[in-house]
């Protein structure tokens, strides 16, 4: 059976947007302060990198194996995704790395759209 071509868009979106986000985290201000030490910092890098390669997992279970509950946690990362980059953008302002973090949750937007809808529908298991 071959993959619908909403689902190819899922797959090829959430794949684009996950790289964006290693893109992300590979310019942030990694700057050791007071608040934020060297430990602290590799600390972050490292979890955000596990969490990259948690979500590369999510989307590869959703399309190639057609589970549906990776779809709905990749919906919920994107809802706790634009809470916290809104934080951020209050906090700090437009800087590169947020920047980039926008053009990823649109993508990453537009990519579950396309797996609820369409050609889509019936591909995914309960």
């Amino acid at each position: 059976m071959s993959v619908p071509r909403n689902v190819q868009r899922f797959e090829a979106l959430l794949y684009a947007s996950l790289m964006l986000d290693s893109l992300s985290v590979a310019v942030q201000d990694r700057t050791p302060s007071m608040e934020m030490t060297e430990q602290m910092i590799m600390t972050a890098t490292l979890l955000a990198g596990g969490m990259i390669l948690l979500l590369v997992y999510f989307v590869w279970l959703a399309a190639r194996w057609r589970k549906n509950w990776p779809r709905w946690v990749l919906a919920a990362a994107l809802v706790l995704s634009a809470i916290s980059l809104a934080q951020i953008l209050g906090e700090r302002g437009l800087e590169l790395d947020s920047a980039i973090e926008i053009v990823s949750c649109v993508l990453t937007a537009f990519g579950l759209y396309f797996s609820f809808t369409g050609d889509a529908r019936g591909w995914f298991n309960a």
